[in-house]
């Protein structure tokens, strides 16, 4: 339990999904959370679970706003005396092609998981510097290969990376480390309700060659996501193939990769694009609830 026996963790998206349990992991380490979600009674209920007041800070706050990302910590910091580790985690999905996304839908996607991650560790870098701490920011293997109907989320995570490598740059004479992390498909609510919501994704992720198309427990990512903070790494992948696709980059941009993932995009770009008129809505479902202005 050492390594994360009284260290404080700030995790955004912390009510569901991978947040949730990198969470439960280090507070099983002996880490006091400071757990920032929309979902109110989710997360009323998550830090119950986890020890309540004593052990837990829960804050019902939106990372699009910077004054509530400030509070939150200031939260933390009143509590536990200071925040050792930041886990930017929070982040969202929209459907549809860039012809028929939802603007709006396009728009907060890149403020929640871009602006949002801007304004988590802009509120928290001045505690984690104090304690020479970490920062781990959830980026994607969006921010390594573009995916077709993607485009907001693609762009956001291509932008936390470079985002996470001008922060290391800045910190590390300050004696703070900096690491991205890049997920292929991961049980979470968020992809479970893409592939509910839009059918010919799921028909077209099962004709991929194997492992693209597996899907990775959430348990297997947070035990991953553990084991990296735990040793301050600069990059997580899950699964490890994905970190593969990082120097594979240039050659998947070359016109002769990007003709021939054009084939099949063109067969079933328009069934996505049916299926998003079809529900009316860019977002799930939750999202559109959860993140209402």
């Amino acid at each position: 339990m050492t390594a994360f026996t009284g260290k404080v963790v700030l995790v955004t998206g912390g009510a569901s999904g991978v947040g949730a349990e990198v969470a439960r992991r280090l507070r099983a380490r002996g880490a006091h959370l400071v757990l920032v979600d929309l979902d109110l009674s989710r997360l009323r209920e998550f830090a119950k679970e986890l020890g309540g007041d004593e052990h837990v800070v829960a804050v019902p706050a939106d990372v699009r706003d910077l004054a509530a990302m400030e509070a939150a910590v200031a939260q933390g910091i009143e509590k536990f005396g200071g925040i050792d580790i930041v886990l930017a985690n929070a982040g969202i999905a929209s459907y549809g092609s860039v012809l028929e996304v939802d603007p709006a839908a396009f728009r907060q996607v890149i403020e929640v998981n871009l602006v949002g991650c801007f304004h988590t560790v802009r509120a928290a870098l001045p505690a984690v510097i104090e304690r020479r701490g970490y920062v781990l920011i959830v980026a994607s293997l969006a921010a390594y290969v573009a995916m077709p109907t993607m485009a907001a989320y693609n762009a956001s995570k291509a932008g936390v990376e470079h985002f996470a490598n001008a922060l290391r740059l800045e910190v590390a004479h300050l004696g703070v480390d900096v690491g991205s992390a890049h997920m292929s498909w991961i049980d979470t609510p968020l992809v479970r309700e893409s592939f509910a919501d839009l059918p010919a994704t799921t028909r077209a992720l099962a004709a991929l060659p194997s492992p693209i198309r597996k899907t990775t427990s959430v348990q297997e990512c947070g035990a991953k996501f553990e084991r990296g903070i735990e040793r301050r790494a600069r990059r997580i992948n899950v699964p490890a193939w994905v970190g593969v696709l990082r120097w594979l980059r240039p050659l998947l941009q070359t016109p002769f990769a990007e003709r021939e993932s054009s084939k099949t995009t063109s067969a079933w770009l328009p069934e996505v694009d049916a299926e998003v008129a079809g529900l009316g809505r860019s977002l799930s479902a939750r999202t559109q609830a959860l993140g209402k202005d």
